[in-house]
């Protein structure tokens, strides 16, 4: 029952590193920012057409930065 135990905590420890890996992932480049910001003036929310224009970045990710970063609570 140890064993069960111990697992279960190395499998929460690999979790919060996926989640510490993915907020990094959210920090973008300033040539990144600037290309989002002029795609999203042209196309706007097609994320993932935005997404093909920087390499290693998913559609969800740049919807992702863009509603953290630029989206208005009101």
């Amino acid at each position: 029952m140890a064993d069960s135990e111990h697992s279960s905590s190395n499998e929460t420890f690999t979790y919060t590193q996926e989640e510490t890996s993915e907020e990094t992932k959210l920090e973008f480049s300033d040539d990144e920012e600037t290309l989002i910001i002029r795609m999203f003036n042209l196309v706007g929310e097609r994320w993932a057409l935005i997404a093909g224009r920087i390499p290693g970045r998913t559609a969800e990710e740049i919807e992702k930065y863009w509603t953290t970063r630029y989206s208005t609570s009101e």
